[in-house]
């Protein structure tokens, strides 16, 4: 009720009393009732808004470009030159010019076919050019009938660098007309220019500059940067020419970037790669390289990789997109050369060769890898990780042959290699062996609630480490445990979320700490799966709501602090029983209320009644039982921890949704799948 309805009944005044100071609370309350509603209290169909053409790319950059900072700065160039460089790999183009001026504008020439200019069939007012630099999604690249392969394939690219630009100028010459359109953030400034006829040009050319509102007043292209990108461009594919010029005024005293330089390359990536190594020891004294044309039309691709005594890197590309985070190329390139080796190993009669992995190749492998692919999946627009399953056999297939003929073709480089990668291999098994010779020191200067216990082998292979919520889950599985391979961790109650708490609460917090001091692996960038002392780490809760929670805690936990755990496939859960059936002599266990119903359905046809017992959780249950149905590797059921690797950022934003700071992007995520959910234990 308000101050209106007390003014509308009759009441004798009040008899004075003396005056004494307000009450400060009050007053603000009183003050609050009586202020008018504020707009954003309302919320109705006006409140919705809808962003067109290009204005969601200037109110969140970030989804197109991955931010506002320099690397997504120079991204705006990576978009323009990878359609010039389209229209090489597509045989249009033979050379692409980029010239960096003292004004800040960074252009981009090829000699292609030039961005159409005739009306767009769909948008009868507009040339194709206008339609292409302001609307999201349009492009040429959708299907295989313009390019049979390109870098750019959501139609968003050239647009988005138009939305972030104060100034863009495109020209196109183009049936020996010369065409020009000027835009301004991404809205043009008059229409499509015609400006005469040329000769002994065709093409496009795309002159732009940041804008300050997005970047900031300070940001420009950097010379050497660009330079770089141009030069790797020219590297991935032979047949083309890049030219690249900058203003004198732009490079500085200690800069070595020169103003003029040209890249042509047919030796590809072995010349890069021997360029980037330098006068560095190399293992063998050539580098294995080769290329691969299209396998039944599916793809294409060129490679090089030696071994050194420095870090090993692999550096991919798909279709000439940097793809900084790797992806399946990468994962079909690791693999085939290790099997290539172990092979080879087994055809000389090398057993040693046998303990080799991967890693042990290539951390000190030095590779290039570019393929060319139709309509290749990336994760996320700047296209960082290419998640295409097809390009790991396209890879393995073409690699493998050539590799092994490498090899038998020179049995004393491929001998050297071989020895050098299995003292790779060695050295990895001593600091495993240094680790686990201060194992068990390390494991009493734990001090866990409930405590620790250990199993008592001292490798890490085959051994698994239950984490179990409370001492008295904890003091059943401890029993029930085979005491050579199995630890337990008890945790009292529920861990912190660590999605949504600060940098000091995650460091304060005992049973995190504990945990990963448990673990021994490191966290995030500190983590080293080679001293990971335990094979599999199995979180073992109870088959309630309450555990199912404590479970996404602990995943969320190691999906933010060891994702590397989960992508070396040692996270497990564990699947204990919710229900005890007995009839007679004949005992069965359900581990959930679908499964309960099919066993009394199916398993229990004779007399007698059937008992039917509910735990309450795993400290309910004997030893013996949750050995039986929990803990036996030759009974029990595990569920493996993994990620969709072809869409990390959907698993990224389903995890903020639900585990972090905002709550109601938390009550909008379960508002929009309430429909879906059924035999809710609540």
């Amino acid at each position: 009720m308000d101050d209106d309805f007390f003014s509308k009944l009759d009441l004798p005044e009040p008899a004075a009393k003396p005056a004494r100071p307000a009450d400060p609370l009050v007053q603000a309350v009183k003050r609050a009732a009586a202020a008018p509603k504020d707009a954003s209290d309302s919320y109705s169909a006006a409140d919705i808004e809808v962003l067109e053409g290009l204005e969601p790319v200037r109110r969140r950059p970030g989804m197109y470009i991955g931010g506002t900072d320099e690397k997504a700065l120079h991204h705006l160039f990576a978009e323009v030159i990878d359609n010039s460089m389209d229209e090489a790999v597509a045989g249009h183009a033979t050379f692409i010019e980029v010239e960096l001026g003292a004004d800040g504008f960074l252009t981009v020439t090829d000699n292609g076919r030039g961005i159409p200019v005739d009306p767009h069939p769909k948008f009868k007012d507009k040339s194709a050019l206008e339609v292409i630099m302001t609307t999201l999604h349009a492009g040429g690249k959708f299907d295989s009938k313009v390019y049979e392969t390109s870098g750019g394939l959501h139609g968003v690219g050239v647009s988005v660098v138009n939305a972030l630009s104060d100034v863009l100028e495109v020209e196109v010459a183009r049936g020996r007309q010369l065409y020009r359109q000027r835009f301004s953030r991404g809205v043009p400034q008059g229409g499509l220019e015609k400006l005469g006829e040329v000769h002994n040009r065709r093409g496009t050319k795309v002159r732009f500059h940041p804008d300050a509102e997005i970047f900031g007043k300070t940001a420009h292209f950097e010379p050497a940067r660009i330079y770089k990108m141009a030069r790797s461009k020219a590297y991935l594919f032979g047949g083309v020419e890049i030219r690249f010029s900058c203003s004198p005024s732009l490079i500085g005293e200690k800069d070595t970037t020169p103003e003029k330089a040209v890249f042509h390359f047919p030796g590809g990536l072995k010349d890069y790669l021997a360029a980037s190594l330098g006068d560095e020891m190399q293992v063998t004294r050539e580098i294995f390289a080769g290329k691969s044309e299209k396998q039944g039309g599916h793809g294409s691709l060129e490679w090089a990789v030696t071994w050194y005594g420095g870090d090993g890197f692999v550096n991919s590309y798909c279709n000439t997109i940097p793809t900084g985070d790797g992806g399946t190329h990468e994962t079909g390139f690791r693999n085939v050369l290790t099997r290539g080796l172990k092979a080879y190993a087994e055809l000389v009669g090398n057993k040693r060769a046998s303990i080799i992995t991967s890693e042990d190749v290539m951390i000190s492998g030095a590779g290039m890898l570019s393929v060319f692919i139709r309509e290749p999946e990336f994760v996320g627009q700047t296209k960082d990780r290419l998640a295409t399953i097809e390009a790991m056999r396209i890879v393995e297939t073409a690699i493998r042959d050539p590799f092994d003929h490498w090899l038998a073709d020179n049995p004393q480089e491929a001998s050297k290699l071989l020895e050098w990668v299995i003292a790779r291999g060695d050295e990895r098994l001593r600091r495993r062996q240094e680790k686990e010779v201060s194992r068990k020191s390390a494991v009493r200067k734990l001090r866990l609630p409930g405590k620790l216990a250990d199993c008592t082998q001292n490798a890490a292979a085959g051994a698994e480490l239950f984490i179990v919520e409370g001492d008295s889950a904890g003091g059943s599985a401890k029993q029930a445990r085979d005491r050579a391979k199995q630890a337990v961790l008890p945790l009292r109650g529920k861990i912190l979320n660590v999605a949504s708490a600060g940098h000091d609460k995650l460091t304060a917090n005992q049973q995190i700490a504990d945990l990963i001091q448990a673990l021994g692996c490191g966290t995030r960038s500190k983590y080293r799966d080679e001293d990971l002392r335990y094979d599999r780490v199995i979180i073992m809760t109870d088959a309630d709501v309450d555990g199912a929670h404590i479970a996404s805690l602990l995943i969320t936990f190691f999906y933010q602090e060891m994702p590397q755990l989960i992508r070396g496939g040692h996270l497990y859960m564990a699947v204990p029983p919710l229900y005890r059936l007995s009839q007679g002599g004949k005992t069965l266990y359900a581990r959930n209320d679908a499964h309960k119903d099919e066993l009394l359905r199916t398993e229990f046809t004779g007399r007698g009644k059937i008992e039917i017992g509910r735990f309450k959780g795993l400290g309910e249950m004997m030893a013996a039982q949750l050995k039986e149905t929990t803990m036996d590797p030759k009974k029990r059921t595990l569920l493996q921890v993994a990620v969709d690797e072809a869409n990390v950022e959907g698993t990224k934003a389903s995890v903020d949704a639900l585990m972090g700071t905002k709550p109601e992007a938390r009550f909008r995520f379960l508002q929009e799948r309430a429909e879906f959910a059924e035999e809710l234990d609540i």
